[in-house]
């Protein structure tokens, strides 16, 4: 399995244990939001928003949380402030690409705020189509390895389209194009098989790889880029080695 999928992993079993749930929720409560607004509240025929609740439910999101996001995002709750959904391009120190997707109601303050830890780190802001092209955005679902058997899991994922599956000593990861999500999904729920996360990710064309030292001053970096209140998520070209896992985990 690669260092992002890898990574991925460690920051979602950190994030399901983090005291500062406030801030999960709201990071949940945004996507909630955005689906709402972009297909309607009805998860029957809006599969991104079934997701989005999906993964609130799994961090223990309170339903009321949840409810309130959906009004939001339908118009129902007329004093919430317009969110809109952005995706910056810049590049962190020692020339990693970056792609950080926001969701926002003040896009001045998220400029500003992504700007000040870029520049601060000797990294910045780029122009827009200057960093995209150099990621493919793809489907995938982390399975946990001890629950559930290879081959099993190998077939699934050739039936349904899925181009790769990966395997390491904790996860099974199925990976596809983005068409193919919902129809994996479907399936892996219809044979009752959980996922420990899924969802879609922009994945590197190719990695750039960097020394341990620079490597973690670089994730440092990006960390502090997700802590930004209005940052859904970073993604990155930087090849995260076992080594720089094990020190990211501790």
């Amino acid at each position: 399995m690669s260092g992002h999928s890898k990574w991925s992993n460690i920051k979602h079993k950190k994030a399901r244990e983090d005291a500062r749930r406030g801030k999960i929720f709201t990071k949940l409560a945004r996507e909630i939001e955005m689906t709402a607004r972009a297909g309607g509240g009805d998860i029957e025929t809006n599969f991104s928003l079934r997701l989005a609740i999906e993964h609130a439910r799994d961090a223990n999101m309170p339903s009321d949380n949840v409810e309130r996001a959906i009004k939001r995002g339908t118009g129902e709750d007329k004093d919430a402030a317009k969110m809109e959904q952005i995706c910056y391009e810049g590049y962190a120190p020692h020339g990693v690409a970056l792609m950080i997707d926001c969701i926002t109601d003040n896009r001045n303050r998220t400029v500003a705020d992504i700007r000040h830890v870029l520049s601060k780190a000797g990294g910045g802001m780029g122009d827009s189509g200057s960093v995209a092209w150099q990621f493919s955005r793809i489907s995938f679902f982390n399975i946990p390895a001890n629950e559930n058997d290879y081959d099993t899991i190998f077939e699934l994922a050739l039936e349904t389209g899925a181009e790769d599956v990966i395997e390491d000593e904790d996860f099974i990861e199925i990976i596809g194009h983005v068409e193919v999500f919902k129809t994996i999904h479907d399936r892996l729920q219809a044979e009752g098989i959980k996922t420990e996360d899924s969802g879609l990710r922009l994945q590197p064309n190719q990695d750039l790889s960097l020394d341990l030292e620079k490597t973690l001053q670089v994730m440092g970096v990006i960390e502090k880029l997700e802590d930004l209140f209005d940052v859904q998520s970073v993604s990155s070209n930087l090849e995260i080695s076992d080594e720089a896992l094990e020190k990211l985990a501790e």
